[in-house]
């Protein structure tokens, strides 16, 4: 119970960093190997697939401010099962032309050793689309 008492702890501190924009802490929480997996259905943007590594999610995080006005996460369920935490929550994303919406995510993190070892994001690419189209 107590390594999913301190996943938990970590979910909650990658989800803080992403709330200030601070990269380093968001890495801290990953391996250096990590998996950090988007729908294939966001490649055209260059956010689909899978990127590894910290250089990988850094690339990442830089790439997102060219496609997208902002995005704020909210996390609102965890579902814990051994080494996983399932995150269940919203994000409000804008457009570069500024319109926001709404949109549903499902986040599933693998931990090992103390450091989330996989992140998967897994929401509706074709709101995703058309938000970032609009």
């Amino acid at each position: 119970m107590k390594t999913q008492e301190t996943n938990l702890h970590l979910i909650h501190a990658a989800y803080q960093a992403f709330h200030t924009r601070d990269v380093d802490a968001l890495l801290a929480v990953l391996s250096e190997d990590v998996e950090w997996i988007h729908p294939e259905g966001m490649s055209e943007y260059g956010l689909g697939g899978t990127k590894v590594g910290h250089a990988g999610v850094k690339g990442f995080l830089a790439h997102v401010p060219t496609v997208l006005g902002g995005m704020k996460l909210h996390p609102m369920e965890f579902v814990r099962s051994g080494d996983r935490i399932v995150v269940f929550g919203t994000r409000d994303v804008t457009s570069h032309s500024g319109h926001t919406e709404t949109l549903d995510f499902v986040h599933s993190w693998t931990f090992r050793d103390g450091k989330a070892v996989r992140m998967e994001d897994i929401f509706d690419t074709v709101l995703f689309h058309r938000l970032i189209e609009s």
